[in-house]
């Protein structure tokens, strides 16, 4: 991939963070909102989140937000999840080491880092800290389905020093890579090549991915699947330019091979991102509620 493919990919991808990202919504009357909240202590940057809790929360579920654009930009600033305040749950919105400040498993590490701190700080902050979901989109799919598959990977734990679990309770994937490897077999006619050394799953792992295969497959969430994972629900356009739809089917393979209970809805025409189908959001309520909405005591 010549930089000037590379740099049209990129566009096409801030693009479509662009079209996917909602409007903001009007947060909800007294809600608590922290911003720049430091999850691990070296002083980084990126090591940081936003949180924002309902009014009157008492053990409110907790959505985990990880926000895409190819491991190489993106930020924390417009959560999707944010219309679940008026539901009674919670938002973590973070930020990740990027590509340009470490290669993988940086990325994983920081987001199971922080996974960790909010558990940590749950009673500070009126959170349950056995109603976790992560739920993500394109590269920040790819993390949150990592982080659904990984909870008993110690490899991936950083040694921050809290000894608290970063397993969630419930994860979203969408449109997420998993298989770098087989990117390019499945990818659309029209659809980008993944081979290059500038390819950003390259980037990713520090090589082309069919010379790296073992990193690769490091990087691959469904490496980690097991019958202990949480539920699931995965979201994929099938005219994805940039993440090749397979990506998913191969996802929700290994998680039903598992017993994993795993739904996975396909967007009709949908490319990557910015769907308009009514189902996703409505899939996306049911899926929280089922799985994080807190039982009567």
């Amino acid at each position: 991939m010549s930089n000037l493919t590379l740099l049209a990919r990129l566009c096409v991808a801030a693009i479509g963070l662009v079209v996917l990202a909602p409007d903001r919504p009007t947060l909800p009357e007294g809600t608590h909102v922290y911003k720049d909240l430091a999850y691990m202590d070296d002083g980084h940057p990126r090591h940081l989140l936003d949180l924002y809790v309902p009014p009157d929360a008492n053990k409110a579920p907790l959505i985990i937000w990880i926000h895409g654009g190819a491991w190489l930009a993106g930020d924390k600033s417009n959560p999707r999840p944010l219309p679940f305040l008026a539901e009674g749950f919670a938002v973590a919105s973070i930020n990740y080491r990027l590509i340009q400040h470490a290669i993988f498993p940086a990325q994983i590490m920081d987001c199971k880092a922080a996974v960790r701190w909010l558990r940590a700080n749950a009673d500070k902050y009126h959170l349950d800290p056995d109603r976790f979901a992560v739920w993500g989109e394109s590269a920040g799919g790819h993390l949150a389905a990592l982080v659904g598959t990984t909870g008993d990977v110690d490899v991936f734990e950083p040694n921050d020093g809290l000894q608290v679990s970063s397993k969630v309770q419930a994860a979203i994937d969408f449109f997420g890579p998993t298989d770098f490897l087989q990117m390019d077999a499945h990818r659309l006619p029209s659809g980008i090549h993944f081979g290059s050394e500038d390819a950003p799953e390259a980037r990713l792992i520090g090589g082309p991915v069919q010379q790296n295969k073992e990193k690769a497959a490091a990087a691959n969430p469904i490496t980690y699947v097991s019958k202990d994972d949480p539920p699931f629900l995965i979201v994929h356009g099938d005219q994805d330019p940039l993440v090749p739809h397979h990506q998913s089917e191969l996802l929700e393979a290994a998680l039903r091979q598992a017993g994993v209970p795993v739904t996975f809805y396909t967007v009709k025409g949908g490319g990557h991102g910015g769907f308009n189908d009514p189902n996703v959001p409505e899939l996306v309520g049911r899926f929280l509620n089922a799985h994080l909405r807190p039982t009567a005591k």
